[in-house]
């Protein structure tokens, strides 16, 4: 199965395609597509059929998921998007690191 270098809430930036720049936090994850939902990012309307719980149906606006390599971890330290970097701690766990400024992802 191939690997997605993000993972389920972590803050993201978008660096292609119609929302460039805009970030978010990640909902999903599909590894096997390498595909991520970002929250407020790729927006699209679907038309819903009215159901029980949603009576009168109509349509609705709903994150749709991109390609994972149009999305890059975002570091709240250095404020930028950044790659990381992994680094094996004292404890023996891998821990992903920001390459600009050595910051802790978490």
């Amino acid at each position: 199965m191939p690997k997605v270098h993000v993972r389920k809430g972590d803050t993201v930036m978008v660096i292609t395609g119609k929302d460039a720049g805009k970030k978010g936090k990640v909902v999903t994850v599909e590894p096997a597509k390498s595909r991520v939902t970002v929250e407020g990012v790729n927006v699209v309307k679907r038309h819903q059929k009215a159901t029980p719980q949603m009576p009168q149906g109509g349509i609705v606006e709903k994150e749709a998921p991109i390609h994972s390599s149009n999305v890059m971890l975002f570091c709240n330290k250095c404020n930028k998007a950044t790659r990381i970097q992994k680094k094996v701690l004292d404890s023996g766990n891998k821990e992903r690191i920001c390459k600009h400024c050595g910051e802790l992802l978490s």
